[in-house]
């Protein structure tokens, strides 16, 4: 088996995938004997800022906690965020020291991937949207790229060993790779070659822009094949010209033989600005690495109380502390201890109990739960 760079999971569930300050704690809390029940809140920003973010990776954060003696609340996997706590962890501190470092980094990309996600599903509410962009990624990250993806509201992935990880079925047709191998001039071999021999339940989508004109090869592909689906436009960007045009002509000219029912899905550097501008011509979309090549959310954690008592670094709210949704969308911070306005609902809910996950996670559950807080926010409008 080839060793790759890659951590392996049981240092990450051991506390070994931490930053060696954490080391040094460790070894000077247990010099001085010293082990205090605290607080520990995750946090993006402080106070709500009406810039919303999908919250992510929280799976993956609970399987981490899970076996330690602690507590643990956090927002709903899917929920959308502009400031205050989005996890809250009380223990003896040494029992969750080492494990910061993993913790942020779970929820941190995971929540950027999917809030670039929900950025590329509400610039298309009602087409087909894709995840294709893992190819960008280290390979060991897929999974997390794909699950995010679709709490976003992605329709679909391409990662076959991330669909395996997750429990969804990765989709996909024909690279170009396939098309060149049977040489210029014989595309329709290529077409043919594909429908003949995937399985019945695979759309039959046509790569038409590999050696031609988009416009004659997708001609040539619905005379080529019978019941064609759609046909795939990727044209390179050092080609493509205007894009619109370009599939507007293609939808003009199928529409013109009879072809109304083939659709038109456009993928290639493909982002929210980019599905607005073509979303009345084009059927669907794959997005790549716009949502997979999403920056980290800058996550902290911080103790907040020691012993009872609330107590954090300079510049830092201190105090256990909730989180609100009010009608209107808006979020509201507040000491956990006081009243909560009264029409708001407490979102930090049970994550981990005494070491055990008292939470199940359904991604279509999540999916769903983006999608209505994006309305009620008005998220991507």
């Amino acid at each position: 088996m080839p060793e790759f760079d890659i951590v392996p999971p049981e240092d990450i569930a051991t506390g070994r995938a931490t930053d060696a300050y954490f080391d040094r704690t460790m070894e000077a809390l247990q010099h001085a004997g010293k082990n205090p029940t605290v607080v520990a809140e995750v946090t993006l920003d402080q106070f709500p800022t009406g810039e919303w973010n999908v919250f992510a990776g929280i799976e993956d954060a609970a399987q981490l906690l899970a076996g330690y003696d602690i507590d643990a609340d956090a927002l709903r996997e899917g929920q959308l965020f502009d400031g205050g706590p989005v996890m809250r962890i009380e223990g003896q501190y040494q029992e969750f020291c080492r494990l910061e470092t993993a913790l942020l980094g779970f929820l941190s990309h995971s929540t950027g991937v999917a809030t670039r996600a929900l950025e590329a599903r509400r610039a298309a509410p009602d087409s087909l949207v894709l995840s294709f962009g893992t190819r960008h990624v280290h390979p060991s990250i897929g999974a997390m790229v794909e699950r995010s993806a679709l709490v976003g509201g992605l329709d679909g992935i391409s990662n076959v060993a991330a669909g395996e990880v997750i429990g969804r079925e990765a989709g996909g047709t024909m690279p170009h790779a396939l098309v060149i191998c049977f040489g210029h001039g014989n595309q329709e071999q290529a077409w043919q070659a594909f429908d003949k021999a995937v399985a019945e339940d695979v759309p039959r989508v046509a790569l038409c822009d590999t050696y031609d004109d988009e416009v004659e090869e997708t001609l040539r592909a619905v005379e080529a094949v019978d019941d064609l689906d759609s046909v795939r436009i990727d044209t390179t960007s050092s080609r493509r010209g205007d894009f619109r045009h370009i599939l507007r002509e293609i939808r003009w000219k199928l529409d013109a033989r009879g072809h109304e029912d083939v659709g038109i899905f456009a993928s290639g550097g493909i982002g929210p600005e980019s599905i607005r501008e073509l979303r009345d011509v084009a059927a669907g979309f794959g997005v790549g690495s716009y949502v997979s090549n999403a920056d980290p959310e800058d996550f902290a954690l911080d103790i907040v109380e020691v012993e009872g008592k609330p107590a954090a670094k300079r510049g830092k709210l201190d105090g256990r502390k909730e989180v609100y949704r009010t009608p209107d969308g808006a979020h509201h911070v507040g000491l956990a201890d006081r009243d909560g306005p009264g029409d708001g609902d407490a979102l930090l809910e049970p994550l981990v109990r005494d070491g055990e996950i008292v939470r199940e996670f359904d991604i279509g559950a999540a999916a769903e739960r983006a999608a209505d807080d994006a309305e009620t926010v008005g998220f991507g409008r």
